[in-house]
């Protein structure tokens, strides 16, 4: 079963479950009085809801590519989380206004033991759900699904929260229920608020994650032609398109016929161990005839790396005809000011090698 249909069955499974659920929560908290069973089928309501804009989202997601979105429409599945997001946060708010207004005027809750043995049942059947789905989201990569089984799971434990209001209703006649309710509504605003940042940061573009960052570079590397990789960049159009770029450093004595070959076989291997799609590799030339080039990046080197959020130096390279010195660094996010580290290391390295023109690119730090 392909990915969409997984995504599509669980969301129908998660609908129809939601519905039956709030169907009888609503009706056992309107018989007792209970504010914290009605929120919670309204809550159900908007899980509902949520698994209906998962298979939306889907649908559009998997449109082909076109003119106009020539990397095709993968991305709408971040904005489908992100309305789950959104619905999740507005189901939290209104139910604290709810809450709020039960504790202004209050009402006399009446428990049966029907009452407490379907919200029971509910407690248990979400609890299955939300692994189920959550599972699900997790085998297909789907942050709508996943995010929807995170949301049944927090159900669980608001619908046994509401157990705990009964028995204490029950046990010492002290009515919680407006004051659980709006518990239970700060808990749905937080998970809301949660997911809704999650799926901003995907919207935005976040930084890739650090393992697969080096299992890539482990692939490309593991080429022996290839001396390192550095630079790697990649950009998600949706959860089944990955492309991006990387430069890797190779010997200065290498033909290009040869050179044209590794790249070919570089990026066959990346997309059939990652399925991530290499548009370009870059080119750094290594030294490998000058036993002073290898003495001078020593030097370089830890010099350059004894500063402060220094993270990085690679892509050195001394050229005697022309006399240059080139090399990348890569400056910590955290430093205060990588503008002015970047001049200080400059004017350093220029003053130390004053018969050579030097060149330093400041690279970003994109990836582990």
């Amino acid at each position: 079963m392909n990915r969409d249909k997984v995504i599509i069955r669980t969301s129908i499974i998660g609908i129809l479950a939601n519905i039956f659920l709030a169907s009888f929560k609503a009706v056992v908290g309107i018989l007792s009085s209970s504010i914290a069973i009605v929120l919670d089928a309204v809550n159900n309501l908007s899980d509902a809801l949520s698994s209906v804009i998962t298979i939306i989202g889907t649908k559009l997601a998997g449109k082909r590519p076109d003119k106009n979105h020539p990397y095709g429409y993968g991305r709408i599945e971040n904005l489908s989380a992100t309305l789950i997001a959104v619905i999740v946060l507005y189901a939290g708010v209104t139910s604290l206004v709810e809450s709020i207004k039960k504790m202004i005027h209050p009402s006399v809750p009446d428990y049966s033991a029907a009452a407490i043995v379907i919200v029971a049942t509910a407690v248990l059947v979400k609890i299955l759900l939300g692994l189920f789905v959550k599972k699900k989201g997790e085998s297909v990569n789907s942050d709508s699904l996943i995010s929807s089984g995170k949301d049944a799971l927090l159900d669980s434990v608001i619908s046994a929260s509401t157990l705990v209001a009964a028995a204490v209703y029950l046990i010492f006649n002290i009515r919680t229920e407006a004051w659980l309710g709006a518990v239970i509504s700060l808990v749905i605003i937080k998970s809301g608020l949660e997911m809704l940042g999650d799926s901003l940061s995907n919207i935005i573009g976040k930084r890739i994650s650090s393992e697969l960052s080096k299992e890539i570079k482990q692939t490309v590397t593991s080429f022996p032609e290839v001396q390192g990789a550095y630079d790697l960049l990649l950009h998600s159009y949706g959860p089944d398109l990955m492309i991006g770029s990387v430069h890797i450093e190779v010997p200065d004595t290498m033909p290009v016929a040869e050179l044209d070959k590794l790249e070919h076989r570089i990026t066959e291997k990346v997309l059939a161990e990652h399925s991530v799609i290499l548009t370009g590799i870059s080119v750094y030339a290594v030294n490998t005839q000058s036993d002073r080039a290898a003495q001078i990046y020593g030097d370089i080197r830890r010099n350059v790396m004894s500063h402060e959020y220094l993270l990085q130096i690679h892509g050195f390279y001394l050229d005697e005809e022309h006399k240059t010195i080139h090399f990348d660094i890569i400056i910590d996010f955290a430093a205060p000011d990588a503008n002015e580290l970047y001049r200080h290391i400059l004017t350093e390295t220029q003053e130390a090698y004053p018969d050579y023109t030097v060149s330093i690119t400041l690279d970003t730090d994109v990836s582990d």
